[in-house]
């Protein structure tokens, strides 16, 4: 039975607080702003995540604001289920500025209570539901969490170091939460009664059980943090290749929503997004949720996403905007589609990966052929930005270039190691001045000091890290990365994190992990081992290692392939050359 939902809108303040953040006056890059009328700067709400959530549904209450599994929502509703979440957690023992972390893919449930902990002042912790038991202790640790919001197939690997991670409560939810009464059926009789929850603690409850403990509380305990506050932690490998905590505001998430928007002006109320980029990546998050809520968007919330499944999610929801990494545009080329099927599509956005302009083409023939007249764009970001700070103009995409500095966004190319600038079309890193900068690495200082590094305008630049160059129409050109990440299917996997984990065998003496080119994955990691001298490799080290690794790392890092050496190859100076471990 749909649970019926009071009005709630008409108690919303109406607010009018904006802000314009300083900005250059001038650029190589603004001659395409004026050509395709986008604006150079952007006025921001001076709102939280939440409280933008709140003005669009003041404006929009009745449109979908999610569909998920046949299942329905308006923002109206939404916003009241964000008020039970919010209750409930409260109920629990939520407080302002408390760390909740949230181990969940797109559902209903994980993005509402990410709304939910910031309109009473929480910060949602996110990570990836698949990590292993090792690195969801690390996570919770490093957040200093004592909640945790996660799915029920994940309690198994939670049980193991529950002693370790003194969690206060531990909320589990099932995937069919959400889904209609005939979907539901269906997924218990194919998924849904396969997981078993064993043994359960003290302190676990059911989604279910968590919202109806929630009603007691009768006033909501709204939080006084403003937009410039600490919002979201999402996860990234920082330089060193060691996970770290990337702090995000509600400024950097607003930012970046309305700076895609402005430069992608398909994104308009009632349209619906296809998202499948995952809440827990800044992609997913910043673009396929927070953007969509803030334009009055549905997002079609997609939980487990294969290449095999793309051409049905296609056909079934028909959605206005898709938005993903190059192998689902790989995945798309794949797909059997009748003619017209593609003509609700008005934007197709690219990010999270380098797209080869002989994909780009293809993506475009193919999406013309099926009925739209939809370009593929291009963006570049970094978790520490949320996400595409740089974007293709429409219809202006360059062979190897990943566009141009979106609205309020600035970029200029350094020598390596300093702040000096280079000239035009020389190689440099990559740095960014932006409202969408984040805030700093989690109890990180040194860090941080290396990632945001004030020039000499006295601005604060983000270092990337990565290598391009910048040509005199203010195109930016992306050549290569200063820091080793392996990107799989959209994922960034950080050899030094993989390397520091097999290194802990007892019968591991080092390890290196590199990319390999995969034909649909773009890179797969590949592990070189050598094994301590009192060890000789045989059938049941080799299994005992793969078993290990297995257990200690998240399976979309873990190494597709594990080959031995007795020595790994020394660059002059001593260090591992990884470039020539062949």
């Amino acid at each position: 039975m749909k649970a019926k939902f009071k009005d709630i809108t008409k108690n919303i303040k109406r607010g009018t607080h904006h802000i314009r953040y300083e900005y250059f006056d001038s650029a190589p890059w603004y001659k395409y702003y004026e050509e395709l009328k986008i604006s150079k700067n952007l006025l921001y709400p001076e709102k939280t995540l939440y409280q933008v959530l709140e003005s669009t549904t003041l404006t929009y209450p009745d449109y979908e604001i999610y569909e998920y599994f046949g299942s329905h929502c308006t923002y109206r509703d939404f916003l009241e289920k964000v008020h039970r979440c919010a209750k409930a957690f409260q109920k629990i023992g939520v407080k302002e500025n408390d760390r909740v972390t949230i181990c969940m893919p797109n559902t209903p449930e994980g993005v509402m209570a990410v709304y939910a902990l910031n309109m009473i002042g929480a910060v949602a912790n996110m990570i990836h539901p698949l990590s292993s038991e090792t690195e969801i202790e690390f996570y919770v640790k490093k957040a200093k969490s004592k909640y945790i919001l996660t799915m029920d197939f994940v309690y198994e690997k939670i049980s193991q170091i529950e002693k370790k991670l003194n969690l206060k409560k531990i909320i589990l939810a099932k995937a069919s939460e959400s889904m209609n009464a005939a979907v539901t059926a269906g997924y218990w009789l194919t998924s849904g009664r396969k997981i078993k929850v064993k043994n359960k603690s003290a302190n676990v409850v059911s989604w279910k059980d968590f919202i109806y403990e929630g009603r007691c509380i009768l006033e909501i305990k709204r939080s006084k943090k403003t937009h410039e506050d600490l919002a979201v932690i999402l996860y990234s490998g920082g330089t060193t290749g060691t996970p770290k905590g990337i702090m995000l505001s509600s400024k950097n998430f607003n930012a970046v929503a309305m700076q895609n928007a402005n430069v992608c002006p398909a994104a308009k109320p009632g349209e619906s997004m296809l998202s499948i980029m995952p809440i827990f990546h800044g992609f997913g998050l910043g673009i396929c949720i927070h953007t969509v809520f803030m334009y009055g968007m549905k997002a079609i919330l997609v939980p487990k996403f294969t290449s095999a499944d793309f051409g049905k999610l296609i056909r079934t929801y028909k959605p206005n905007l898709i938005a993903g990494v190059p192998t689902l545009y790989e995945a798309l080329l794949l797909t059997k589609l009748k003619k017209d099927d593609l003509k609700h599509l008005t934007a197709v956005l690219c990010g999270g990966d380098m797209l080869t302009p002989e994909l780009q083409k293809r993506v475009n023939a193919f999406v013309k052929e099926y009925g739209s007249n939809a370009e593929i764009q291009v963006g570049w970001g970094m978790t520490e930005c949320v996400a595409s700070t740089i974007m293709t103009p429409i219809n202006n995409f360059v062979p190897g270039s990943i566009g141009i500095p979106g609205p309020d966004n600035f970029v200029k190319i350094v020598k390596p190691g300093t702040t000096e600038n280079v000239y035009y079309n020389e190689d440099g890193e990559i740095c960014l001045n932006s409202p969408a900068v984040m805030l700093g690495y989690l109890d990180d200082k040194e860090e941080t000091r290396l990632q945001l590094q004030t020039h000499e305008d006295g601005k604060v630049w983000l270092h990337t890290g990565d290598v391009g160059s910048m040509d005199k129409t203010g195109m930016i050109f992306f050549k290569s990365r200063l820091k080793r990440i392996i990107i799989s299917s959209g994922y960034n996997i950080y050899p030094n994190h993989v390397e520091s984990i097999i290194n802990k065998h007892p019968k591991v003496l080092t390890s290196i992990v590199i990319g390999k080119p995969h034909s649909y994955k773009g890179e797969v990691p590949v592990a070189y081992i050598v094994l301590k001298p009192e060890f000789k490799l045989n059938e049941d080290i080799d299994n005992e290692i793969k078993e290990y690794c297995k257990k200690n790392i998240a399976k979309y890092s873990l190494p597709t392939t594990i080959e031995y050496r007795e020595v790994l190859p020394k660059t002059k100076v001593g260090k591992v050359d990884y470039r020539n471990i062949d």
